[in-house]
């Protein structure tokens, strides 16, 4: 609240600070503003802002010494981060997924949704990107010609499309899509990534952009994108939105993740539904665990040494001491 005072006495962008007529709507407040307070504001309209300026800057920055943040970003996916090997305690969910899929004979819709569920997590593991990243992603089916980087730096949007150089699905993101393009991550180039055939990827991918896309979509006007929401009746778009998305990696995570302890489903005890933005946090967080380095952690998310430091240094303490002896240790094992 400091602040948006702040910002409304602004020299030069202040909206009370433009507006002198208002002092003539002062009315005094017996023990707070006398009527020579209302007088000295009229003559010198600037000069009250400065000294309100100059006072709630004062006054933010001793907030700022005793502020503490109440809401932990990483408390739904604590049990996660706890682990050994975060990124395997998270694969869990998608082998959940899949022990659990619909048979597609009886049920072609939800199995088509179960796979897109699989494929959303799987892709925020490997690829690490933000959700408008994701969420945006185009389709080029295996066969077709692929859009042109150009276009892509157009569009805004990145593309995943089958490499023949490579023999592997690739993903394609033009610097101009991301969030920090100017980073020095980026250096304003793409971001290139071949996704690797394990845990039968491949056969997922090919399965759904053949079959299950089209159940979901179910007649609406395809938009181009990988991932597709099921379009129904009241809502013939199957186009995802920032919503939208969020609540389908919400409800992933609720259905196949969080335990059950009356039914026996769910892969992690103590898990929370959350939204894309954690997958980050586990690769961030395994990457850290396994290297103890800020710059290969920040590699997995495509930000910077200092970001990572700043968010998830928190798990790294009593690891670095682990990864410390370990090293120490082999002195006396050769021995």
């Amino acid at each position: 609240m400091i602040q948006l005072g702040l910002g409304l006495t602004r020299t030069g962008t202040g909206w009370l600070r433009q507006s002198p007529q208002l002092a003539d709507r002062i009315e005094p407040i017996p023990g707070l503003i006398s009527k020579a307070d209302i007088e000295a504001a009229r003559s010198d309209w600037d000069g009250a802002c400065d000294r309100f300026y100059k006072h709630g800057l004062a006054r933010a920055e001793e907030i700022q010494r005793v502020s503490r943040v109440h809401r932990d970003p990483f408390e739904p996916i604590m049990p996660i981060l706890a682990a050994d090997s975060p990124v395997g305690a998270y694969r869990r969910i998608t082998e959940e997924i899949i022990r659990l899929m619909p048979d597609a004979q009886l049920y072609p819709r939800p199995e088509a949704e179960a796979v897109r569920s699989f494929l959303l997590l799987r892709f925020g593991l490997h690829r690490g990107v933000r959700q408008k990243n994701l969420r945006e992603l185009l389709v080029c089916p295996r066969g077709s010609l692929p859009t042109t980087e150009r276009q892509l730096e157009v569009r805004r949007r990145g593309e995943m499309r089958w490499s023949d150089r490579d023999q592997g699905w690739e993903v394609l993101i033009p610097a101009s899509a991301v969030k920090n393009a100017n980073s020095s991550f980026f250096g304003n180039k793409p971001f290139r990534l071949v996704l690797p055939d394990l845990g039968g990827l491949y056969g997922y991918i090919e399965a759904y952009l053949d079959r299950h896309r089209a159940v979901l979509m179910n007649g609406a006007n395809d938009p181009g994108t990988c991932f597709v929401k099921s379009a129904k009746v009241s809502s013939r778009t199957a186009a995802y939105d920032m919503t939208t998305f969020y609540e389908a990696w919400r409800l992933a995570t609720q259905r196949y993740g969080v335990f059950n302890p009356y039914t026996g489903r769910g892969a992690i005890e103590g898990l929370l539904p959350h939204g894309p933005h954690n997958a980050r946090d586990v690769l961030a967080t395994h990457i850290l665990k396994k290297t103890g380095s800020y710059e290969q952690a920040s590699y997995a998310i495509q930000d910077t040494p200092e970001t990572v430091q700043k968010h998830y240094g928190r798990f790294l303490p009593q690891d670095r001491a682990a990864l410390a002896a370990q090293i120490l240790n082999r002195v006396w094992e050769a021995a």
